[in-house]
């Protein structure tokens, strides 16, 4: 097999070092220009500590050759990461947790004589269900009086969206994928209601940093920017007053569209328990190593996979408060194997970024074993105005395997929708469904879900 060897788009910005890709491996190159900070890594003792903690992505040294030969100090194989998601994509305490795990880093690392150069929440991935950091280059030497360089990130990145989510609106979260380097301090202090004045470590970490940043932003700002030192001691209160003000932002998942879908479903509980054992028997037969769940609400039907080894199941959904309790849920059940994400599968996420190439589009991370679309499909068809030819064109894109659910237009949840618009999906039947989706893939089995008028379809691409 020829080996072939690529940079990966997004790992530029660093100059210590970059990820590149051999086959189907993905490397991570250290440059010379990092030497000093790697070795102190690895042999003051943090890296052991943090990897045994699970904060920090395992990795092994490698002999293969470096991708940029002149640059190169050393070649690592980090621990695979099943599947690479963005903060704009997940949920509330997905987030929080994620902002808690850096300080935790940050404050282990100082214990060290070390500390976070890098604070973004792009580093952060949930790996076994947890968040741990991904980037083995984000430390530096402690040196005694420096303030930390990666506040104004952490800020940024953590603090200013979770105070946007919990005390302005929890779609505010959106904001990150606008803003590729972190929400800015000024908007967020805009944005943000006049109750979080009162609330000192808002106040300080937000609205006060924001009037800093502005005034240190102007030549005659500058120079006592650089003269800001900041004693050890104090550097271990920042980061234990971020701590705290980051456990005290909540936000409950009880207002949103759908966070109450299964308590207010058509089915009765017969039925809906005889579609979840045919959900169950499909998935087993299959046993695929990887599923997405399209329109998951709280993961219920998510969960059935949970068993399979070796399978990562990524659970998505529009609606913030289903993915926060399918979260919580799974956090809860120390269900490792399951990925909670906030999509909008009629504007999923795009790629962004430098040249587009950033941050990969969530259609393009997704391939998996088997697609999971259950209760979807009216809500595509009829509310999205999406045909059904081009909802199968996509699904194809997106799995080997679907197990889909048709919802007709005598199923009470579709007449509501088409309760306050005029009728114009002619095809929208059984028979158009059908014929929409063999166009694209092959009809394997179909199976009635008794008391409703629903019927479960699998399809597969063989």
């Amino acid at each position: 097999m020829n080996s072939t060897t690529e940079k990966l788009a997004p790992s530029f910005r660093d100059p210590s070092g970059f990820l590149f890709q051999r086959n189907d491996q993905i490397f991570r190159q250290v440059n010379s220009c990092y030497k000093d900070d790697y070795d102190l890594l690895m042999s003051c003792g943090l890296y052991e500590k943090l990897v045994q903690k699970q904060m920090l992505l395992p990795h092994q040294e490698s002999d293969v050759p470096a991708c940029v030969p002149d640059l190169a100090y050393k070649i690592i194989l980090p621990q695979k990461v099943n599947f690479i998601s963005y903060p704009y994509e997940w949920s509330f305490s997905q987030l929080k947790d994620a902002a808690l795990q850096t300080l935790r880093i940050q404050k282990t690392a100082l214990q060290s004589g070390m500390i976070l150069k890098d604070a973004s929440a792009y580093n952060i991935q949930f790996h076994h269900g947890s968040p741990i950091l991904i980037d083995t280059l984000s430390f530096t030497r402690y040196i005694e009086g420096q303030p930390w360089v990666a506040y104004r990130q952490f800020c940024q990145h953590f603090l200013a969206p979770l105070a946007l989510m919990s005390l302005a609106d929890i779609r505010l979260n959106k904001l990150l994928q606008i803003y590729i380097d972190g929400i800015p301090l000024d908007l967020a202090s805009k944005l943000l209601p006049r109750s979080s004045w009162t609330k000192g470590g808002i106040l300080t970490h937000i609205h006060m940093h924001a009037y800093a940043q502005k005034r240190y932003s102007a030549p005659t700002g500058a120079s006592a920017k650089k003269n800001i030192r900041m004693r050890k001691e104090a550097m271990m209160g920042l980061i234990e007053s971020l701590a705290r003000i980051v456990k005290k932002l909540t936000w409950k998942a009880s207002d949103t569209d759908w966070v109450n879908y299964y308590q207010e479903t058509n089915y009765s509980k017969e039925a809906f328990e005889q579609k979840k054992q045919i959900v169950y028997r499909l998935i087993q037969d299959l046993a695929p190593q990887s599923i997405l769940d399209l329109g998951a609400n709280t993961g219920e039907f998510s969960r059935l996979g949970k068993d399979i080894e070796d399978c990562q199941i990524i659970s998505t959904d529009i609606d913030p408060g289903a993915v926060e309790l399918n979260y919580l849920e799974s956090k809860k059940a120390k269900i490792k194997n399951i990925l909670p994400l906030l999509i909008d599968l009629a504007n999923p996420s795009p790629a962004i970024g430098w040249s587009n190439t950033e941050r990969q589009s969530f259609f393009r991370r997704a391939p998996v074993d088997l697609l999971l679309a259950l209760a979807l499909i009216h809500h595509l068809a009829i509310s999205n105005n999406v045909p059904l030819r081009d909802i199968a064109h996509t699904f194809a894109s997106l799995g080997k395997n679907l197990i889909i659910e048709f919802v007709p237009k005598e199923d009470s949840q579709v007449k509501k929708l088409l309760a306050s618009r005029q009728d114009i999906f002619k095809d929208y039947s059984i028979e158009g469904f059908v014929q929409a989706f063999t166009h694209d893939f092959t009809l394997q089995k179909q199976i009635p879900i008794p008391g409703t008028c629903r019927t479960i379809y699998w399809f597969s691409k063989e």
